[in-house]
């Protein structure tokens, strides 16, 4: 023994440390348990007395400690729960005081670990660290049978019948726990409650921590009761897997089945001839659909090709769905059916005058359109452009086309849209590929020749995706559309009898080669009369079948009406003026619902009441020395532009312009101020005022930005006028564009501009003379009452300002 004491060590952590050899001589057979072991760490949970389970350990960390295992006699380790620490960084203070005598199997080396088979056989507790670097070596105890001593006997009993009952019913519902019922048969000792405890506690999905107070508790009906709620708890939960998994079992077994059957009747169905398979269905279904259609030849072609296609494909397969959707489509256009056109003039002018009050020259415009039409029997494909601002009513009036027709409507807008796809449809190879919105107007009417309405066609946009603008161009073209080609059909679809109407607020904004293909109408805005006949005939009835209201539950009067339009809805249009009435309604309603046999009535004296405080004041003349009234054009109409001039001082030369003016309405004022500067001696100025003296012109509403060239003629007179300390005392208005010789040139809006000096009552025009005819077209009632200059100089224009 002496050479055994000369290797004896002390650690650097003051335990003693044993030698190989001296551990060897320790290994006792038969039932004799080693007192010194070399322990291994596990992690997710322990290792119960009489488990059976392979244990995975680090080669690098471990593989010492498995050699040393296996160099001993009785190849015995100690398995200890050390929670979740890694095995890397696992120290003696990471092992449980509790752990498990296994017996080591079979150890394998692969892939940078060891693993083997532990047997555990006894438990045992860590009495002295001797060793507390790796290989960890710790000298044991035994529970004695004191401490494992069983208690109460018929209370031991009952908890081991409880747990044999568990242990059956799970064994019933979850197969997968019968094998390591199988194992522990072989161990089995009725007389021995303790093993069907550790036993119970495998089977269990309890927490590591759980499982190793179970493993840490001697006692065996202290153990029992701890083991007993976790084995009932797994019952639960696999009770709840076997209802879960018993419901979809039975509609799987439903499901197939009703599968099973399907397929049966319809192998029966085929047997008898009753019915074909999906793919026979939809061939016949296309051939069905292409009978009542003449497409022509290529189109024929064409679709029988798709149709074999059709017939040949497998109806699991992607192609068979785009080919299928594709006859869709080409089987939905009405290929050579056309509805009967209504050629009665009589009966469109009865429609147009039904749904529109004023428009005369409009309507008129629309049934020479049609006339010719009738005349020559047939109405081909033509296309009309209705500008206007918004609220005159540009769609109604096409809706009011397709009726007086009998042809069926379509309408969508171009506002926004960027793609040209949306016009000419997608190629067929991509995802989600459609056809353009002709051929989508074209199914879903029916019908060849529909009235089709490209609303806004001045806000069309353009972007990376193209330019639908110029896609619109074959389409407009009547010389190109009766072989418009739409990318997604790849068929050249005939666009020939179809009737567009497109509308629009201005022209600016509508590029020239599409501009030039349209034949334009221009509807203005209305006059106060014409609102008033539009609002009792149609707005007010609708307004009161929208509410459910009846006549005669509310009156509304005529210098009721005339107020609203004058102080709350003074715009172009009508939509305003439909708001508001709308707004008389509701008010209105709600004093029914409290007072249900009221009768209400809307006068110029209670209007405010229900509209508030009006919008337009009643706007007063602008007067005074310098101050003229110009007329100008917007897209929601024609406003009146009053124009000041003033002197600053008398220190220098100077011009000065102000009120937002765009670059052309400065070149204008700059003009104005040239030409009056140049030739003030040959108008009365005898002073040379614009010599030596520093002048501000102003457009007042300085916060609204204006532009365009028709304010000439009005900043030339009120600098005039400025010049030689005049005023204008008579409702007199102006426009034209002025030149630097005095020449007054022709502007636009000649309409528009007309109807807004008469709704400020501004009977007195001074218009260029090259405007004569457009004036002259205009209808009798707004020319009605209207004193008109026309002048082709400026010196005509002086003369009727200043005489």
């Amino acid at each position: 023994m002496t050479d055994h004491k000369d290797h004896d060590q002390i650690n650097g952590h003051g335990a003693e440390v044993i030698t190989e050899e001296e551990n060897l001589s320790l290994a006792l057979p038969g039932q004799v348990l080693p007192t010194h072991l070399y322990l291994l760490p596990v992690n997710n949970r322990p290792v119960f007395p009489g488990q059976v389970q392979p244990v995975v350990v680090s080669a690098d960390r471990w593989a010492g400690t498995i050699n040393k295992i296996g160099g001993a006699g009785h190849q015995s380790c100690g398995l200890v729960y050390v929670g979740e620490v890694p095995a890397e960084r696992v120290g003696p203070a990471d092992f449980a005081e509790i752990g498990c005598l296994a017996k080591l199997h079979k150890p394998v080396k692969q892939e940078g670990n060891i693993q083997f088979i532990g047997h555990a056989i006894q438990r045992f507790r860590i009495k002295r660290w001797l060793s507390r670097e790796i290989p960890f070596l710790v000298e044991v105890e035994y529970p004695a049978a004191a401490e494992v001593e069983e208690g109460d006997a018929s209370e031991v009993k009952a908890y081991a019948l409880a747990m044999i009952n568990g242990v059956r019913e799970l064994v019933q519902i979850n197969p997968l726990y019968s094998e390591e019922v199988k194992q522990y048969l072989k161990f089995f000792n009725p007389g021995d409650p303790s093993p069907l405890t550790d036993f119970a506690a495998t089977l269990t999905t309890g927490k590591g921590d759980e499982l190793q107070a179970i493993l840490a508790t001697l006692p065996v009906l202290a153990r029992m009761k701890r083991v007993l709620p976790l084995l009932q708890k797994e019952l639960q939960v696999a009770r709840l897997q076997s209802e879960i998994s018993q419901e979809v079992n039975r509609k799987i077994n439903v499901r197939q089945r009703e599968f099973f059957l399907r397929e049966q009747m319809k192998t029966i169905q085929e047997e008898l001839g009753i019915k074909k398979d999906d793919r026979s269905s939809d061939v016949e279904m296309f051939q069905e659909r292409l009978e009542p259609l003449h497409p022509p030849k290529a189109v024929l072609k064409k679709i029988k090709e798709e149709l074999k296609k059709l017939a040949i494909l497998e109806t699991g397969s992607p192609e068979y769905g785009v080919t299928r959707n594709y006859l869709e489509w080409a089987t939905a256009v009405p290929w050579g059916i056309y509805s009967p056109d209504n050629l009665d003039i009589k009966v469109a002018r009865k429609v147009l005058d039904r749904d529109h009050d004023g428009l005369g020259d409009v309507k008129e415009r629309i049934i020479e359109f049609l006339a010719v039409g009738a005349y020559k029997k047939e109405i081909s494909g033509s296309i009309m452009l209705l500008v206007g601002p918004p609220g005159v009513g540009k769609t109604s009036i096409g809706r009011s086309v397709a009726e007086a027709l009998g042809r069926r409507f379509y309408r969508f807008s171009l506002g926004g849209m960027r793609d040209e796809a949306e016009i000419k449809g997608h190629r067929r190879t991509y995802i989600g590929a459609m056809p353009g919105k002709f051929v989508q107007a074209l199914k879903e009417v029916e019908v060849a020749n529909p009235v089709i309405m490209l609303d806004e066609i001045d806000k069309i946009g353009a972007s990376y995706q193209g330019d639908p603008a110029s896609a619109l161009l074959e389409v407009l073209d009547p010389e190109q559309n009766v072989d418009f080609l739409d990318h997604y059909l790849d068929l050249r679809v005939d666009l020939s009898k179809v009737l567009f109407i497109c509308t629009a607020n201005q022209l600016d904004t509508i590029p020239g080669p599409l501009l030039d293909r349209m034949e334009i109408i221009r509807l203005s805005g209305y006059l106060t009369e014409e609102k008033m006949a539009i609002a009792r005939n149609h707005l007010w009835p609708r307004a009161l079948k929208r509410s459910g209201l009846k006549k005669k539950q509310i009156n509304l009067s005529e210098p009721a009406l005339r107020l609203i339009i004058e102080n709350y809805a003074r715009e172009a249009g009508v939509r305003r003026l439909e708001k508001e009435l709308l707004k008389i309604i509701r008010k209105s309603v709600v004093r029914l619902l409290e007072e249900p046999e009221a009768k209400i009535s809307v006068t110029g004296k209670n209007l405010e009441d229900y509209l508030g405080k009006p919008v337009f004041r009643p706007e007063k003349r602008m007067g005074g020395v310098g101050v003229v009234t110009g007329l100008a054009w917007t897209p929601l109409g024609g406003v009146t532009l009053p124009v000041e001039a003033t002197c600053i001082h008398e220190q220098a030369r100077g011009f000065k312009q102000t009120g937002q003016l765009g670059d052309v309405m400065r070149e204008s004022s700059e003009i104005a101020y040239s030409y009056v500067a140049a030739h003030a001696k040959d108008y009365g100025d005898q002073d040379d005022f614009f010599g030596k003296r520093f002048v501000h012109l102003h457009v007042p509403e300085g916060a609204t930005p204006k532009d365009g060239p028709s304010a000439g003629v009005a900043m030339a007179s009120a600098l005039l006028l400025l010049a030689l300390n005049r005023s204008l005392d008579r409702p007199l208005a102006m426009t034209g564009e002025l030149t630097l010789t005095g020449i007054v040139l022709p502007v636009g809006g000649i309409r528009e501009k007309v109807i807004a000096a008469k709704r400020r009552k501004l009977t007195e025009l001074i218009l260029p003379e090259a405007n004569r005819g457009d004036f002259e077209e205009l209808p009798e009632h707004i020319r009605e009452g209207l004193t008109v200059h026309f002048v082709g100089r400026y010196k005509e224009v002086a003369a009727i300002i200043l005489g």
